[in-house]
């Protein structure tokens, strides 16, 4: 409490004051304090403007929804344990196109408003900075996609036969309440009910499921920190098959209007065998779980690396052949962009240009062209007007955040030789495992690690306008 020499009379009635005016601005109720303030709206990034809010760090989501396909209408509850980073007076949450019911904010009923994509809580009593809670939310609705001009749609997609939930950078604030940002990561649990027959798919390692009057319960567990946008939810006719590999679980669906025996199906089938081999290169696999999904929608154009199973859109896979490379880049992604995270979308090229450059060394550890190869084809087709780091939000999934990306990695690697180069990435992946990290993270460790200053060599192969010289 911060102490202003205020009578305790004076201090009430500035109190209440403070609370008419709050309740005309944005709804105050029970105890007011001084420096007690609300938590910031927006992460403030940038290249996701309204994304993310202050105030406070979750933990975990607890998430049990309900989805009907026949009306489209999901049903959920949320309950998000968090702890305040500042004295927060109230807090909001990203949460799109759906209806609230109620918030608890721990055992009391918490005011609440929407304000475009963002709900507003306002708790009965202020909550100290440190201190643990949990918010519990109920809302209901027919989710709806983000259709974003310049980043593409993502979000909550009513399918054929279900739903995909999919998309970058956003998608999870279209089905669940969320700080939707990935600089606050969490843990996760998930039980999905949808009617008997459909397959209601998620990250992490699969739990029971349970059956009763024509629904069947599906649940999912994530415990190691997940950004919100690798979440997702897959429900519908699929092919799942359930195993283990390293002693994890391995769950791998196909949409069932694929062939069974396709190109989507024998690269999926591949999924250990990839993450096997990038383990040997990047260290251990970071998660409890493997696997993938591939669905059979046109609209999901794209693939995802949704944490521990990523997702495959048709395009993938034309002619129904096979297409291990993508498997590959979107597994690289488990360490590249899942475990080790971006802080701020800047830095994509750290999820993507490693990811890119993955490629390359499973290509050519499957007999393909070399690493080197590829290399310097790309070098001869890149345009170097274009940087790798602070593309510009139009440019988030340009060439240059994934090929020029990749080019950079391949130059350090060049520079400071394999045995260094490999020691640089499970350095990385290790230090940095569960977290978030920038692009001046990635070469101060650099240095450290070759023993060497490597600055100039970033700037050249990210940022610099013209062809750097090879090494």
């Amino acid at each position: 409490m911060v102490r202003t020499g205020r009578t305790r009379a004076g201090t009430r009635l500035a109190t209440a004051l403070t609370c008419v005016i709050g309740l005309v601005l944005a709804g105050c109720t029970g105890e007011q304090r001084d420096g007690f303030r609300p938590g910031a709206a927006d992460a403030g990034d940038p290249y996701v403007p309204g994304r993310g809010n202050g105030g406070y760090d979750v933990t975990h989501y607890g998430l049990d929804v309900r989805y009907d396909p026949s009306t489209d209408r999901l049903t959920g509850r949320a309950v998000i344990t968090a702890a305040a980073t500042q004295d927060l007076s109230r807090f909001n949450l990203d949460l799109a196109g759906l209806t609230v019911n109620a918030v608890r904010v721990g055992d009391a009923r918490a005011d609440h408003r929407r304000d475009d994509g963002e709900l507003v809580v306002t708790p009965r009593d202020g909550l100290p900075r440190g201190q643990q809670f949990t918010v519990t939310v109920d809302y209901a609705g027919v989710p709806t996609a983000v259709v974003d001009g310049s980043l593409g749609s993502g979000g909550f997609l009513h399918t054929a036969d279900g739903a995909v939930a999919l998309g970058q950078p956003d998608s999870a604030a279209t089905w669940f309440p969320v700080n939707d940002h990935p600089s606050d990561k969490a843990s996760y649990d998930l039980a999905v009910t949808v009617p008997d027959g459909l397959a209601a798919l998620s990250n992490g390692v699969p739990g029971p499921k349970t059956s009763a009057d024509g629904w069947t319960t599906w649940h999912w567990s994530e415990r190691t920190p997940m950004a919100s946008y690798l979440t997702t939810l897959v429900i519908g006719d699929y092919r799942v098959v359930t195993g283990t590999h390293a002693g994890r679980p391995m769950v791998t669906a196909v949409a069932a209007s694929l062939p069974p025996t396709g190109g989507a199906a024998s690269s999926l089938a591949r999924t250990g065998a990839i993450a096997d081999f990038l383990a040997s290169r990047f260290g251990p696999y970071p998660f409890d779980s493997y696997g993938g999904i591939v669905v059979a929608d046109d609209r999901i154009s794209y693939a995802l690396e949704t944490q521990s199973r990523p997702v495959y859109g048709p395009a993938f896979f034309p002619g129904d052949r096979p297409n291990p490379s993508v498997v590959a880049h979107e597994l690289a992604h488990q360490w590249f962009g899942d475990s080790v995270s971006v802080g701020r979308w800047s830095d994509i090229w750290l999820n993507e240009g490693f990811a890119s450059y993955a490629e390359w060394l499973w290509e050519e550890h499957d007999g393909g062209r070399t690493a080197q190869r590829n290399f310097e084809l790309q070098y001869a087709a890149t345009d170097w007007s274009q940087p790798s780091v602070e593309p510009g939000r139009e440019r988030m999934f340009g060439t240059a955040v994934y090929k020029r990306g990749a080019l950079a990695v391949h130059a350090l690697r060049r520079t400071v030789g394999d045995d260094v180069f490999f020691r640089i990435l499970r350095t990385w992946t290790t230090e940095r495992a569960a977290a978030n990290a920038t692009t001046a993270d990635l070469v101060a460790l650099a240095e450290r690690v070759a023993g060497r200053q490597l600055r100039p060599l970033f700037d050249a192969w990210l940022v610099g306008g013209s062809a750097p010289t090879l090494p």
